[in-house]
């Protein structure tokens, strides 16, 4: 189903309610921290249940709830490097580990700021054509594909203390494809970090720390959007239930992963996104 526009912003979310929104929120607390896309399952969950399309203001907003379950679980390494970027511009410790990896944070989400704002009218726009089927799908078995080359490639014994800038920016402009909907910002994170040869957890690691500058200024500035469009007082209630439900499932998503990928491989999130692709593109040209 199309999308509903308030003032040229899709918000399709109001028209589904509280309780398909709290399945949704579900939905996308789940898959928005995983590398399967959570785009992909917004668009395909309410299409199979024949729901109305949330939109892409929603799934921008409901970023937030990844960022809190995100802060919440990686709290320790913020605090961190926190502490320890202070204390080395202090003491002039320029190759202080904790340092060199805030400097790379930043330097990494340069380019999808750059990239969102040029991107925005497009991404946030009704029936905007990148939230296709097709091109989810596609995107969808892309990634897949590329996951597995650098899962089976790549060397995967890098720890996070050795980043050098170059890694950083290197990750930070894979960043950029999660602008796609069906590519997954944890996605591209992960399968760029992996192809710089850092072991799994380390690189779902630095995915995640990376990300959240980047979830914060997407979210925070959909919020804004969404207040400029003036959303009714009942559209903000049902978006609030949306992402405290999305927090609770994000936290569970992301520490189901970091085992996951201590213990494991990504090859189940490889074939689950190749037959994801597959499932989409049938749907679309059946």
């Amino acid at each position: 189903m199309s999308g509903v526009c308030t003032q040229g912003v899709d918000t399709g979310f109001v028209a589904l309610g509280t309780a398909k929104v709290a399945v949704l929120g579900v939905v996308q607390g789940i898959t928005e921290l995983l590398p399967i896309s959570s785009t992909a399952h917004m668009r395909l969950v309410p299409a199979l249940l024949g729901w109305q399309d949330p939109g892409s203001a929603f799934s921008a907003a409901m970023q937030l709830a990844a960022l809190t379950a995100v802060i919440c679980y990686f709290r320790r390494d913020i605090y961190t490097i926190t502490g320890g970027s202070l204390s080395a511009i202090r003491t002039g410790d320029w190759m202080s580990p904790q340092l060199r990896m805030a400097i790379g944070i930043v330097l990494g989400t340069v380019p999808i700021v750059i990239a969102g704002l040029l991107l925005a009218p497009v991404l946030n726009a009704c029936d905007s054509p990148l939230r296709t089927l097709p091109v989810i799908g596609f995107s969808c078995l892309l990634m897949g594909v590329l996951l597995a080359v650098a899962e089976w490639v790549c060397q995967h014994k890098r720890p996070a203390e050795s980043m050098r800038l170059r890694d950083a920016l290197i990750v930070g402009v894979a960043q950029v494809g999660a602008l796609i909907p069906g590519v997954s910002r944890s996605g591209s994170t992960l399968t760029a970090a992996l192809f710089r040869d850092f072991t799994r957890q380390d690189a779902a690691r630095f995915s995640f720390l990376l990300g959240i500058p980047a979830i914060a200024l997407a979210g925070l500035h959909e919020l804004v959007v969404l207040a400029r469009a003036h959303l009714p007082f009942e559209g903000w209630m049902i978006l609030l239930v949306g992402l405290v439900v999305g927090s609770l499932s994000s936290f569970a998503a992301l520490w189901g992963l970091m085992r996951i990928l201590e213990r494991f491989s990504t090859l189940p999130f490889i074939c689950y996104r190749i037959l994801l692709g597959v499932v989409i593109l049938w749907i679309s040209y059946a």
